[in-house]
């Protein structure tokens, strides 16, 4: 057999084994998860999270069903959410990763955020490569809570009513975003940023309380209707979505209790399915953007692109608030020592010394 040959054997093998089903003891008892999504109820994202559970049962030959919910469909609101898969109402949870900053602020880190890592793979480095997978189960443990792995979505954009072309053109706007991070640096520019769940974002756009607002990409978004309110997306310079939120992970998070009656097997088996299903999700949202970009352009809706000017105005407001963050504790300060290592090495370069003067974790 020749090398090529042999290379796609391989390949195929390794393909294989995350389609298999599960093959596990003829005693091993089933068990059910209820897990609830922060996707809502329609979108394409909760469509894909919905076929992904109910194949569960059949792949783990009856070992594992999950019963997907969408969100608040059991846990009214974020903070419920989390609480409810901690107590055990629910055994899992589909969340935002970065949800969680105000209980757990590494989670800034354990997704994207301003002027930060902006490509999937240097995500999947991270985790699976330099050891983030590792930390962030350290830090969900002291919450009695699993975390899985991460699953790949999108980016996120910003939908106005106004037209917005820089950032200078955000001063004096009120515009949803997700808090945290992302909320203080475009308050640097002048911005009036407001919470808000996604499901709210409609009405307040619809009735003119705020004037813009971020939330997932092109194909959920149009989903949400936002095409009815809103006739501009901001997005980032070509070839990046956004500057802000370029790789907004979301993850598999469960009951620690829930997770140690799997057996090992299974509970190996639920990884790998975690991570197969990250790349089924991002390439079919991401084939799901192309065509609603088609349809926003339909309904009259005008794109606009940031610049590198702002881009570089945009790192330098958010190198300061990266490191305000990271010293928030310790857990949060070493996510981001990886990470910062990361960026500034030969493979990245993404910040330099001079770039960082006067910081420190």
């Amino acid at each position: 057999m020749d090398i090529q040959s042999r290379r796609g054997v391989i390949k195929a093998g390794a393909i294989g084994a995350l389609a298999a089903p599960f093959v596990g003891s003829a005693h091993a008892a089933g068990q059910t998860w209820k897990v609830q999504s922060t996707w809502d109820a329609g979108t394409t994202g909760y469509k894909l999270f919905e076929t992904w559970c109910n194949s569960f049962k059949e792949k783990s030959g009856g070992e594992l069903t999950i019963l997907p919910f969408a969100a608040k469909s059991v846990a009214a609101d974020n903070n419920a959410l989390f609480e409810a898969v901690k107590a055990g109402v629910l055994q899992g949870m589909n969340p935002w990763t970065l949800y969680w900053a105000g209980k757990i602020p590494a989670s800034v880190f354990l997704s994207s955020y301003p002027a930060g890592p902006d490509q999937p793979s240097q995500w999947d480095t991270m985790f699976y490569g330099l050891g983030m997978l590792e930390m962030a189960r350290e830090i969900y443990a002291k919450h009695g809570l699993y975390f899985v792995g991460t699953i790949q979505h999108d980016a996120n954009v910003i939908h106005s009513k106004v037209p917005i072309t820089s950032l200078a053109e955000m001063k004096g706007k009120k515009i949803r975003l997700p808090g945290g991070m992302v909320s203080e640096v475009f308050q640097q520019f002048g911005v009036s940023t407001v919470a808000l769940p996604g499901s709210d974002i409609f009405p307040a756009l619809e009735k003119g309380t705020i004037d813009a607002a971020d939330f997932v990409g092109p194909a959920v978004n149009y989903d949400l209707g936002f095409h009815q309110v809103t006739k501009y997306i901001l997005m980032g310079p070509p070839g990046t979505m956004s500057v802000y939120q370029p790789v907004d992970l979301m993850d598999l998070t469960v009951n620690m209790g829930a997770w140690k009656r799997l057996s090992k097997k299974m509970q190996a088996f639920v990884e790998e399915q975690v991570k197969s299903y990250s790349l089924t999700q991002y390439v079919a949202i991401q084939k799901a953007n192309v065509d609603a970009m088609v349809k926003f352009a339909a309904a009259g809706t005008t794109v606009s692109r940031l610049g590198q000017d702002d881009v570089d105005a945009f790192r330098k407001a958010a190198i300061p608030i990266w490191f305000n963050w990271a010293r928030k504790d310790a857990d949060a300060a070493r996510v981001f020592k990886l990470q910062l290592d990361y960026m500034k090495s030969g493979v990245l370069g993404y910040v330099t010394d001079a770039d960082l003067k006067g910081q420190k974790l």
